[in-house]
């Protein structure tokens, strides 16, 4: 005679609880580390100069970016990457002068930035201010 053995079903459980922490743990991760992502950028609108312009100092050197990216060097077009020589042709006539980039607020970024970043590479003095709306 054989003995008839009882068999039990095993309830299948899936516990919840580890898999919870792991989220909650991901979710205070994420929201701890996104409150900190802070780009650092570029002031395109530098604050008014208050200064008096000074009466022995040479007329500065005006760069004009227009909104088409087009590059005007004291009233002379010019390319992106002869702009610091067309710059230094205008310091051989009045030596210290200074070079005023007036970039309109279309033009491209990469640009003003690529002409600021060539006259601080050569040392020189340079000055931001956005370009006045016609009309």
């Amino acid at each position: 005679m054989r003995k008839r053995t009882k068999r039990r079903e095993d309830a299948a459980e899936v516990n919840m609880t580890p898999m919870l922490d792991i989220v909650f743990i991901l979710l205070i991760f994420f929201i701890v580390t996104a409150t900190f992502l802070n780009e650092e950028g570029i002031d395109m609108q530098p604050p008014p100069d208050e200064a008096p312009p000074c009466p022995d100092c040479p007329a500065p050197i005006v760069v004009q970016v227009t909104e088409d990216n087009r590059i005007y060097v004291n009233g002379v077009i010019t390319d992106v990457y002869r702009v610091i020589s067309a710059v230094n042709r205008f310091r051989a006539e009045s030596a210290g002068a200074a070079v005023l980039i007036e970039a309109n607020n279309e033009a491209s970024h990469g640009i003003i930035v690529r002409i600021w970043d060539d006259m601080q590479a050569n040392a020189v003095p340079v000055s931001l201010r956005r370009a006045e709306e016609d009309g």
